[in-house]
């Protein structure tokens, strides 16, 4: 087929694809073993056959023949013993004889049916059977008993020898019988012995057949795809002007010339590559920069709109103590208004810088107990509490792994919002609880607060989005963003219930340990020492 390095003899083999010799090979491997498998098919067929006939009429007819001479010995006992004594119990045996008489030839007829020479030889022993019943039999079982049957005694020599023809024709039936189980035994092992020799010639044809496709598989594709997977071991290593031999069948050959080709092409791909990746590494330095100033300016800025609001805040307010009451009613109103925007945007600045530091300036995981947590949040709130009239209880907490600042931070929004969203003139009623689901804790914070619709259950987590204007309830609009920040950073998810009518109810759910997170980058060191210096 091949030469050692795969490649085929003869001009009109090389032009044989790898599909055509695994075909031809294939078509002549079936011709074999159909062949055989049919001679084999044959040989096991005619095999059950004897086997068969051997155990299920050959066998069973001798062993039912001999049932029956035992039935018909029964019977001559005893009549013989009654016909002598004329004791009736003698004509049990003769009476079970009769009844296993009728079985045995019926169950010999069934089993020879379709031998001529059988059913013949079964045909003279009931006939000589019939001979002696009609004869002796009968008429001496017919005898009144007490006393010895005339029959018996004065035609015993009669008897016997009719009996002894009954023997004769059973004998001459065993005798066929016989000679038919050990003709039928010996063409069994006959048949054994050809079968045994066609299925080691398959296998003998088999294991050739295996060698043969091994060495084929071995030389016409083992050894090309080997020296095509050294070619591409060389080139991966990094030698991408090494060339490609093309071994091996006709689709093997044009295989290793496309991959060759594509060799080429990956050649002046790579350059154009390293281009692109050395442009897109530039690009992202860039990047990284320019997030990191723009984080910088962000906090700058933050930090930089509170001194001209202080100024602003400052001077309004002296503006109200020195001129306030000098002026007419709507300069008053308007110096008002000016506290009132400073103050709010004040609020709003240092609700922003709280929003932009969770996960970054707080992000100190540990173990703490939440109840403890919300125990500390509650005396924070203990003013808001008292005035509104506020009934807090609690279901036991778990202790978690989490930062104890952004828990704080979490529980004074959940809880000062159900405190000031209340109904007016009913005392608010929160109840905190905690449970296990699946790897998971589920929290829920339940009000009888003035709730919140359904259709704003997603709006209220957005920054700045509220649903009551700020004479009607203060408030930046930040709370439960920052509470949807902080659970989103411990691994968890929040939501309103919307199945909840009676109030609100808020669930999250927090992991156990927080997932790892890439170090945030850290607070720039103006913005902290300004902060510090605040303080």
């Amino acid at each position: 087929m091949t030469g050692d390095e795969g490649q085929p003899r003869g001009r009109g083999l090389s032009t044989w694809t790898t599909r055509r010799w695994l075909r031809v090979g294939v078509a002549a491997s079936l011709v074999l073993l159909t062949l055989l498998g049919v001679t084999g098919a044959w040989v096991l067929g005619r095999n059950e056959s004897i086997s068969k006939d051997l155990v299920d009429t050959r066998s069973p007819a001798l062993s039912t023949s001999l049932g029956l001479e035992s039935a018909l010995l029964n019977q001559e006992t005893g009549i013989r013993g009654y016909g002598l004594t004329g004791t009736p119990d003698f004509l049990t045996p003769y009476r079970q004889g009769l009844t296993a008489q009728s079985a045995d030839v019926a169950r010999i007829a069934e089993l020879l049916q379709d031998d001529r020479a059988g059913l013949n030889d079964l045909k003279a022993v009931q006939d000589a059977v019939a001979l002696w019943q009609e004869k002796f039999a009968r008429p001496i079982a017919a005898a009144p008993p007490g006393s010895p049957s005339p029959l018996a005694t004065e035609r015993a020599a009669e008897g016997k020898a009719t009996f002894d023809g009954v023997r004769a024709a059973l004998g001459r039936q065993q005798e066929r019988l016989r000679a038919d189980r050990v003709r039928a035994r010996n063409d069994l092992m006959a048949t054994t012995g050809l079968r045994n020799w066609v299925f080691s010639a398959i296998a003998v044809l088999i294991v050739a057949l295996a060698a043969l496709v091994f060495e084929g598989l071995r030389r016409g594709i083992n050894l090309p795809l080997e020296r095509l997977g050294a070619d591409a071991r060389t080139i991966a290593g990094g030698d991408f002007d090494h060339p490609i031999t093309p071994t091996g069948p006709a689709d093997l050959r044009r295989l290793s010339g496309e991959i060759d080709f594509m060799r080429r092409r990956l050649v002046r791909e790579l350059a154009f590559a390293e281009e692109a990746r050395l442009r897109l590494d530039a690009q992202a330095a860039d990047l990284q920069r320019s997030n990191v100033e723009l984080e910088q300016f962000a906090y700058v800025a933050s930090h930089d709109l509170q001194e001209p609001l202080r100024k602003i805040s400052s001077f309004t307010q002296l503006l109200r103590r020195r001129y306030g009451g000098q002026l007419d009613a709507r300069a008053d109103q308007y110096i008002d208004f000016a506290v009132d925007a400073a103050n709010r945007m004040q609020t709003l600045i240092n609700d922003l810088l709280a929003f932009s530091r969770v996960g970054r300036l707080h992000n100190t995981h540990q173990s703490i107990r939440v109840d403890r947590v919300l125990q500390q949040t509650l005396s924070t709130l203990s003013v808001g509490i008292e005035e509104s009239g506020a009934t807090i209880t609690l279901d036991p907490l778990p202790t978690l792994v989490a930062d104890p600042t952004q828990m704080g931070m979490l529980w004074q929004n959940l809880i000062g919002n159900a405190v000031k969203f209340h109904r007016p003139g009913e005392a608010p009623r929160i109840h905190v609880t905690a449970a296990r689901e699946g790897e998971l804790w589920r929290f829920s914070v339940t009000d009888n607060g003035i709730g919140i619709a359904p259709e704003y259950a997603e709006k209220v987590f957005v920054i700045f989005q509220r649903l009551h204007t700020k004479d009607t309830y203060t408030g930046s609009g930040i709370g439960l963003a920052m509470c949807k920040k902080i659970v989103e950073f411990h691994g968890g998810t929040i939501t309103v219930d919307p199945e909840y009518r009676d109030g609100t109810r808020i669930t999250f759910t927090l992991a156990p340990e927080p997932p790892r997170l890439p170090n945030p980058s850290p607070e720039p060191q103006a913005v902290r020492a300004a902060t510090e210096h605040e303080r």
